[in-house]
């Protein structure tokens, strides 16, 4: 789990500056905005089989969709510029998780689009509220910049309850191995890549090394 990244441990302790911090919620922006994108085109390419399926994820995007928002209102709150964060390129690792989960659904099994789901909303539900706290009120950072992690931390209790009754109904080894599959990648790139590259900058040469290390 990310729990165990040097800067999860310390942002569990209130052990965070507001550089690094930033630098989370900038990644978070470049993947939370094209959270509904990929649900809604997940649920374009369900097959008729899954219809079910498809009419979850109606009421998934409207409790998703504009969270992105939030986010670079917490950077304002930091005192980050979030015109030139929305307007920037993401880091490699958060990139290419994107790229990746797009591809399982346009071109394989789109409910392979739920492991990226279960990766993201249960290291929110496991850090976020929690997180949130302790930086608040250890590292002296403004209150209102935790909208984001402080809403997701409870939300996601509930979307992971979402996600819990929707694989119970899958039927297919098939699907189940699909979401299974995408889980594992998203793992490799958000907890283990996108999480050792914090602290610096997307184009720094020293990334690539990271991000190849994390992916062996």
């Amino acid at each position: 789990m990310a729990a165990g990244h040097p800067v999860i441990r310390r942002a569990l302790t209130g052990d965070i500056d507001r550089a690094t911090y930033q630098a989370f919620l900038t990644q978070a922006y470049h993947h939370v905005k094209y959270t509904v994108p990929l649900m809604m085109a997940c649920g374009a390419r369900l097959p008729e089989r899954l219809e079910w399926l498809r009419g979850a994820l109606v009421e998934y995007i409207e409790e998703e969709y504009g969270h992105q928002a939030w986010i670079l209102d917490d950077i304002r709150a930091l005192g980050g510029d979030a015109d030139a964060v929305a307007a920037g390129r993401p880091a490699p690792a958060t990139e290419l998780m994107v790229s990746y989960v797009r591809d399982v659904i346009e071109h394989g099994n789109p409910i392979g689009f739920f492991g990226m789901v279960q990766v993201l909303e249960g290291t929110s539900t496991a850090i976020a509220t929690q997180a949130a706290e302790k930086m608040r009120d250890g590292a002296g950072l403004p209150a209102d910049a935790f909208r984001y992690l402080e809403s997701h931390g409870s939300l996601d209790i509930g979307h992971l309850a979402f996600f819990e009754a929707q694989i119970n109904r899958i039927e297919s080894a098939q699907d189940l191995q699909a979401v299974i599959d995408t889980a594992n990648m998203v793992y490799r790139l958000y907890d283990g890549a996108m999480f050792r590259t914090l602290g610096q900058a997307a184009g720094d040469a020293h990334t690539s090394e990271v991000l190849a290390d994390a992916l062996v």
